[in-house]
């Protein structure tokens, strides 16, 4: 079976006008009246602060998800937020190994691949963020810097069934850059190979590779044809006027039309 369509929409933590309870709730009440395509998965990523005032508001057959997770279960960590919290929330997904964390936050690989295990293990499922620096992909070493960290996640977990690898060039977060058609494709064929060859056929075939970094209606339709690009995690473009996400998911699917 084809591989179903997913948009993940990050709203980060943006500065007012976004970001606020007004802004969230705009963005709400389009999606619930936007006529999305059913055979797209859609998935939103609020502020902690919003992500049960998102999911009271945000129709059933669109799902919410934490933009971060700890890697324990429970405990004395103040600041954190547990997979047991957001599943008992009513969340079913959360953000994983974003470069705003693993640069900004300092987090390793590895402690990446333990969260992935903890959230998991408490029944999320996962949006794992991997992607290169500038400095990396001019030196030739994108695929290293990409496998390397699926690697490290791979020595945490066995079953791939609920993850979605997202590849996020660090050098386009935010930049107005975007990967080329070809740069994305090449990078999303030697995920899928890497599966193949380190999880096995199945995963290769079913696990949704999608692509992120400063990515908008205007370009999000010829990557969708590339073959091995399953959807998108769209950041700043989430939070623009005007329903900019609703049109997003409209070209992303191939469909066009207004909300």
């Amino acid at each position: 079976m084809p591989r179903q369509f997913f948009v993940g929409g990050n709203f980060k933590m943006f500065d007012p006008p976004n970001g606020t309870i007004k802004s969230i709730t705009d963005i709400v009440h389009n999606l619930n009246g936007a006529p999305l395509d059913p055979k797209t998965e859609v998935v939103v990523a609020p502020p902690a602060l919003f992500i049960l005032l998102v999911r009271e508001h945000l129709k059933a057959e669109l799902e919410v998800c934490s933009q971060n997770v700890f890697d324990k279960p429970n405990g004395a960590f103040t600041g954190e937020i547990s997979a047991e919290q957001l599943t008992d929330s009513g969340i079913k997904w959360t953000l994983i190994g974003h470069s705003e964390r693993r640069v900004v936050m300092g987090e390793t690989d590895e402690f990446i691949a333990s969260k992935t295990k903890a959230a998991l293990d408490g029944s999320l499922s996962v949006i794992l963020c991997i992607g290169e620096t500038l400095e990396q992909r001019d030196s030739g070493r994108t695929i290293d810097v990409v496998t390397r960290q699926l690697n490290a996640v791979k020595a945490k977990i066995g079953d791939w069934s609920k993850i979605v690898v997202a590849y996020e060039p660090v050098w386009a977060i935010g930049t107005g850059k975007v990967a080329t058609t070809e740069q994305a494709q090449e990078v999303h064929k030697a995920i899928r190979e890497w599966l193949g060859k380190e999880v096995g056929k199945e995963a290769a075939e079913k696990t949704r590779v999608i692509y992120g970094g400063s990515v908008n209606e205007k370009n999000c339709g010829e990557l969708a044809r590339q073959d091995d690009v399953d959807g998108f995690l769209v950041g700043g473009a989430s939070l623009k006027p005007a329903c900019e996400f609703c049109l997003f998911l409209f070209f992303s699917a191939g469909t066009g039309g207004e909300c």
